[in-house]
């Protein structure tokens, strides 16, 4: 039996999966297998898994659409091995990966743990702005990126992984359609287990490929704060609030400098200054730098709206998660 079972949902990317499996036959310590679950797709993944039959100890599932955090508890249910590893279906696995793990869990008592992201050298031009956004300290905080306290990270669901302990005490995903990922990582340190961050264990994450999908992803994100706020309310930090009060400020500012005054921009100016250098030197490229510029300020407000949004319909209305926000789904 495999050490690792890798659990991954796929919905309508039988692409995406492909460069996934590809890049999972490159690994140095192959003491895993994979489990796809396809969640209801249109167009389906199974000839693609075909082609990896030969390659990779590989099952696959075909389930009626329900997210794909049950998607992964269906994995989970069905799979084999000590340790559930979770993808996202968007991500590149390098090459050392399981190494990684095998050497973090020499050092440490670990049950779960989460990894951070990067760009790969071959993601377009769009994907290395939108993973400097989701990365840099200037818009997230440097979270994704690995920035995060030892004792306070909470996995990401494009990259976690937890034993089978784990799943039997939390039974895995709840039924939240946005940041059910954070729900479980909550109920994980409920459940006393704690949480650890593995650096060397990263993926190349690519995210969604359009600015129209970003916002969208990100958007939802700031929904699920609030879903996850009226669920526990002790998990809302001040930080969180940091997004939505940069939209208003950034309207204002936009305002302000229109009607009033030209010197209202200049706060705006000196952040899109500051991101612009930080991204041209981190990724190298003055292109790459100016369209974070772009992608930042859409990580950013996209977020706020969607926060902001949250806090209208969940707590001034008093609306449910599910009434509130079916149209924004993940199908």
């Amino acid at each position: 039996m495999k050490k690792y079972a890798v659990i991954i949902p796929v919905y309508n990317r039988p692409d995406e999966l492909k460069e996934l499996l590809e890049s999972l036959t490159l690994q140095t310590n192959t003491d895993f297998n994979v489990w796809i679950i396809e969640d209801g797709s249109t167009i389906d993944s199974k000839a693609v898994v075909d082609q990896y039959a030969n390659q990779l100890e590989i099952h696959y599932f075909f389930k009626p659409n329900s997210g794909p955090g049950d998607s992964r508890n269906f994995g989970m249910q069905k799979a084999t091995g000590e340790w559930f590893i979770i993808f996202d279906s968007d991500c590149l696995i390098p090459p050392h990966y399981f190494e990684a793990l095998e050497k973090a869990f020499e050092d440490t008592d670990i049950q779960v743990f989460g990894g951070p992201d990067a760009a790969h050298e071959s993601f377009t031009t769009i994907q290395k702005a939108i993973n400097y956004s989701m990365t840099s300290f200037f818009t997230t905080g440097g979270i994704r990126g690995g920035s995060e306290k030892m004792d306070k990270f909470y996995p990401r669901s494009f990259n976690m992984g937890y034993t089978r302990k784990v799943f039997e005490v939390t039974q895995g995903f709840s039924k939240m359609r946005f940041g059910e990922d954070i729900d479980m990582s909550i109920r994980i340190f409920k459940s006393g287990f704690k949480t650890r961050l593995i650096k060397d264990a990263y993926v190349f994450h690519k995210r969604r490929t359009s600015l129209k999908q970003f916002f969208k992803q990100i958007y939802n994100s700031g929904i699920a704060r609030i879903n996850l706020y009226k669920k526990y309310p002790e998990s809302l930090k001040l930080v969180h609030f940091a997004p939505a009060v940069f939209t208003l400020g950034f309207v204002f500012s936009v305002v302000m400098s229109v009607f009033v005054h030209p010197i209202f921009i200049v706060p705006i100016a000196f952040h899109l200054l500051l991101l612009w250098m930080d991204s041209s030197i981190k990724n190298k490229s003055v292109t790459i730098g100016t369209l974070s510029l772009l992608t930042s300020y859409i990580q950013l407000t996209s977020y706020g709206l969607g926060f902001l949004l949250a806090v209208w319909k969940r707590i001034i209305l008093g609306k449910d998660e599910f009434s509130s926000f079916t149209k924004n789904f993940y199908k």
